[in-house]
This record gives structure tokens, sequence and C-alpha cells, in this order.
């Protein structure tokens, strides 16, 4: 047995033992757990295991805990309270050693666990109460014996308890050489407390001394620049500035996930919302009605275009921020991500013949504009009259015509799609078909024998076929004049630095639609985390395809208004359909994402076919 492990035993048996003493446990009851746990292949922590059980709750536990000082480490703690797996503290540990901070600094740091659970563990662990309120309560007559700049100094916050007791809220809960201080200042010993850094920060600030320069018009500008960099440096597609009640939350999605960065004292979020507003454009007078802006931000020599949202909520304004043109380059089709004979379908039955329309498909963040513009930089050349019509243009492709949607000077969807077929162009891109107009525009174009792209939100392929029914687009006009539909989904890549195996237990298996007596193991791959992924196991993402080409029986089907599992049916049969499900599946075998994503991402609308069929029809080894 490991040393962390010995540790983690000793760790479940001081807990347990704990609550056998304070009458919550009994003998047997512990007794029965451990035997469960054994059974288990003591993977499982004893703590999680009596709750399973329901022997204890949440409750008793947190109590008992708080009531006896604890010898525990933080990180075996994290462990057998279930915070934390053991694979992340193994990498927090080893970051530790390397930046030489303290265990708790790097796990909120790098995201392992919230600050909020990191401070409820270390209550526990150090039975020091957890003031957990964003806002410190303000005494004036223990205010007026401490100067703000000592408050600051040494990270801590003096406060009068409901009862009457005196604590100090600390940023560090062992600095004892404070705690001596306050009590020499306040004229009794306080009781150490843990609360919140930007709780304790923010009560300070609040004070009006000198924390309160931070929020002056260089401190906003500063502020707003580093959250604009960190997001350009990080690859986000999306800044999220979240007003809640006595914080601002800073969340930006990375791979198409949310992740927290950091939050910002609550008085911050008006001049943050005023100085994105100029930046913007948006009027900033007024704050009830929702705003759309746009800005320009530079950054290493490049200029990102910004499209900001302010959105009026109950706690000033909330403001999302799109990362237009944060991309390193426009991708060529066969970087896109598509199995070989996928691929092969697609260039030469899609992209080559010389007219119809084309449908990429998916839901908003699926990768449908990459798709779009990769199809449109294969079909650019000097013979090739290629026009645009885009909300907003978000690359710039040298060769070709394109237009950026701009109504508050006239240039709507509707004005541009009636003037661009009088321009003689071979190909014509929509950026997305929103409304009959647009489809009907589609769909002439196609019949003068003109090539159309465009982008439609749609859950899968025969959906983006059924969804033009409902826009009651003639079933004829459809089926003449639509070659291809192209669905898709993002899924977050597994990272090749940390990556290994994960083999698919019987359940994993039954989800994704199989049995695991006929296919025998699966093994796919699982991220451990590390610092090049930011210890998440996953970095960057690859798309998932599902490649529907209309052929006759297919066309057939869709003129009778067949179900969608009917056509689903005929495409699987005559035309090789893999769907995103299984182009899902062999990309994780390939070890490009997990089951996870899979499950998380990935529509599940038909068994899937075995693997070796699969391999084979999209041509993968």
């Amino acid at each position: 047995m490991s040393t962390s492990q010995s540790q983690t035993v000793e760790a479940a048996l001081e807990i347990a033992g704990m609550l056998v003493d304070a009458g919550h446990l009994t003998r047997e009851q512990l007794e029965y757990a451990l035997r469960v746990r054994e059974k288990l292949g003591n993977r499982r922590p004893l703590v999680s295991i009596l709750q399973e059980l329901e022997l204890i709750d949440e409750r008793k536990l947190r109590d008992t805990l708080r009531a006896n000082r604890l010898t525990i480490r933080i990180g075996t703690l994290l462990l057998e309270l279930g915070v934390l797996s053991e694979t992340d503290l193994q990498a927090a540990i080893g970051m530790q050693q390397e930046s030489g901070k303290k265990l708790g600094e790097v796990l909120v740091e790098n995201h392992f666990l919230t600050e909020d659970e990191l401070l409820n563990v270390l209550s526990v662990q150090l039975g020091f109460p957890y003031l957990e309120t964003d806002k410190l309560p303000r005494d004036k007559r223990l205010l007026a014996k401490v100067r703000p700049a000592w408050l600051e100094q040494n990270g801590c916050f003096p406060v009068r308890a409901e009862d009457g007791s005196l604590l100090l809220a600390l940023v560090d809960p062992l600095n004892t050489k404070a705690l001596a201080e306050a009590a020499r200042l306040l004229g009794e010993t306080p009781q150490p407390a843990l609360a919140r850094r930007f709780a304790i920060e923010g009560a300070i600030r609040a004070l009006g001394q000198p924390a309160e320069a931070e929020l002056n018009e260089s401190g906003i500008v500063r502020t707003v620049n580093d959250i604009l960099r960190d997001a350009v440096a990080a690859g986000a597609s999306d800044i999220h500035i979240e007003p809640m009640k006595e914080k601002v939350r800073i969340r930006m999605r990375l791979d198409g996930v949310l992740v927290q960065t950091q939050d910002l004292p609550v008085d911050a979020a008006r001049p943050l919302t005023s100085r994105l507003k100029v930046m913007a454009g948006a009027d900033i007078a007024e704050k009830r009605r929702h705003q759309d802006g746009r800005m320009l931000f530079e950054h290493d020599g490049a200029k990102i275009d910004l499209r900001v949202s302010f959105y009026s909520t109950i706690h000033d304004e909330k403001i999302v921020m799109r990362l237009l043109n944060n991309r390193s380059h426009l991708l060529d089709i066969h970087e896109l991500g598509m199995a070989p004979r996928v691929l092969e379908r697609f260039r030469n039955d899609v992209l080559d013949v010389p007219s119809g329309v084309v449908l990429i498909t998916g839901p908003t963040g699926s990768g449908k504009t990459t798709t779009l513009y990769g199809s449109i930089n294969y079909l650019n050349d000097i013979n090739t009259s290629i026009i645009t019509a885009e909300d907003p243009v978000e690359y710039v492709i040298s060769g070709i015509s394109q237009c950026s949607i701009n109504a508050k000077i006239g240039t709507t969807y509707e004005e541009t799609l009636r003037h661009i077929v009088r321009q003689d162009p071979d190909v014509i891109v929509i950026g997305e078909v929103r409304d009959r107009f647009s489809a009907d525009t589609a769909i002439q174009a196609a019949l003068t024998g003109h090539k159309v792209l465009t982008t439609f939100h749609t859950e899968d392929s025969i959906g983006g076929l059924l969804r033009l029914l409902h826009m009651d687009i003639e079933a004829f006009l459809i089926s003449s004049t639509v070659v291809s539909v192209v669905a898709q989904r993002l899924v977050r890549r597994v990272c090749s630095h940390c990556r290994e195996k994960h083999e698919l237990t019987p359940d994993e298996i039954r989800r994704l639609g199989y049995n695991a007596k006929d296919t025998g193991p699966i093994t796919f791959f699982r991220g451990t985390g590390c610092r090049m992924c930011r210890h998440l196991g996953y970095a960057g993402r690859v798309a998932v395809y599902e490649l529907l080409i209309l052929n006759e029986p297919v066309k057939e089907a869709l003129i009778q208004r067949r179900t969608s599992y009917e056509i689903r049916r005929i495409s699987v049969e005559s035309t090789g359909l893999v769907s995103l499900l299984e182009d899902g599946i062999l990309k994780a075998e390939g070890g490009l994402t997990t089951f996870e994503e899979i499950i998380r991402t990935l529509p599940r609308l038909a068994k899937p076919r075995p693997l070796p069929e699969l391999r084979r029809l999209q041509g993968v080894k």
C-alpha cells in the first residue's frame, strides 16, 4: 500500500471514529460499511459509502468534523470527503512542488475546485467558522480601532458574530501574527474565521481607503484589458461578465465549456459596464433595455473583433462578449476532421457538383461556420465568382465578395438577398437560413443553376430536410435542389500529453447503444490532466460529422413525406449514412475524444452499428 493510500485509510478511520463517538454511527454500521468498501476494491471514500448507505447525512458529518480539530492533511481530507479525485490531487501536488505555493492556492487557481469548496473543507479541518456571505458585516466600533491599510496588509477583517463573539476573517487562516496584533489593537482576542478572499478585499475596499483606487478609471481600464487579454490568450470563444447579489463573476467558454476565471467586487459592476459600453458604442445612459454593440481589441499586433450583448437583469447588466475572429487561420477542408471516405464523398459528390443547395446544420457553437468557410476556401479559384451575405463576416477571404449585414444602415438580409443574384455569382453563400424568405431565396437560386452554401440550426441531417418542409417549402423543390445536408458537433479533444487508455464498463457500453456480450471489451481514452491542458484533460476540439447525400430513394421518401425514422433508415441502407454518434464512437476509439464527451454532446437517435462496419464505411484503418 502506498503512503497516500495509507494516509487515506487512516483519515477514513479517524472520521468514522468521531462519528461513532458522537453517536451518529454504531460500530455495527461502520463494520458493514467497511465490508462494502472492501468489496468495491477500497477505491471509494468511506465517507461517501456511509452517505450512500444513508447511515449518515451531510449535516451530521459537517457538525461532527467541525466540533473536532482534525490532524488529517488537507489533500487527504479532500479525497476522503469526495471533493477531489486522486488523479487531480497528484497533479496539484506536482504543480505545488514546481511553484512553491500552498496546495490550496494551486487547487483554486487551476480550477480543481472552487474557493467555496476549499474553505468548507478547511473549516472542517481547522475547526474555524466559515463566513459564507459574500459581503462581510461592518462594525463601526471595531473598524475605528484599526487602519484600513493594516487590514489590507494582513488580509483580514474584524467581524462581530451574532452571539457577540469577535471573529477575524483571514485570507490566510494560519496567520498567527495578524491574530496576535488584532488582539492588541481591538482589546480582545478574536477567533480566526474563514471567508472568501474577494469578500475580505471587498469589505476593506468599501471603507473608502487605498483599495478604492482599484475602481477608478485607470483601474477599470486595466481590469477590462486584462479580461480581454486573458480570453484571447486562452483561446476563449465567449466571455461572460455576470453581476450577482454581492459579486461580479467572470467566466469564459473554453472548448465549448464555461469555466470560471475570477470574481470581482460587486461595486465594480457599473464602472465595468460603462467602460465596455463606451468601447462597444452602446448607450451608457440606458440601463433598462437590452443592447448590442461591436468593438475591436488589439492584442499582440492582431485586431480581435468582439460582438457584445448587454442584458438587463435584477443585478445590473450581464455582459456577454463573443470573440468573432479569435482563430489562428482558415482551415482547409482536409483539416476539418472528416473521416477519409466522408471527406472524399463531400469533396466529389457535394462541393464539386455545379449547382444545388448545401446545408451545414447543427446547434450554436457546433463549428458550422468553420466548415462553411473551409468549403468556400476549397471552391475559391480564379474562374469562380463567389458572393456572400453574412451576419457578421467572421473570416476575410481574398478573392471573394463578402457582405456584412448591418440593419442600422438598411443592409438587411432581405435587401441583400434580393440583390445578390444580380451579381452574376457562381456560388452564393448565405450565412444562415433564418426564415421562409431566406430559404426561398436559396431554393430559387439553386433552381437557376447557382451553387448555394448556407447554415441551418437543426439537430441532425434529416432534421434539416424536415425543417424546410415545416417552413412550407414544397417537397419536390427540396428534393430537386438540396444536394447534401452536413450535420456536425464539436467535442473536446483529449489532451495528447496526458491521455491514457480507458476500458469501458458494461454500463458505459450499454449507454452507447451496444451489448457488452456482443461487442467484447471496448477501449477509449481519457485525459488525466496536466499543465499543458490546464489540468482539464482536454485541449482543443474536434468536429464530428454526419453527411447525408440525397440520392433517388431519399428524394422519393422526402416527396412522400415519410417520417424522419424512415428517411434515416433509407439513408443508412442506400447511401451508407454514418450518424453523429457513430462518427463520435470512431473518434473516441481513435483517441481523439472521450466517452463522457460523446454522451454529453451527441444525439443518440438509433443503435450504432458494430465498430468493424463503421471503420469500413468511414475508411478508417
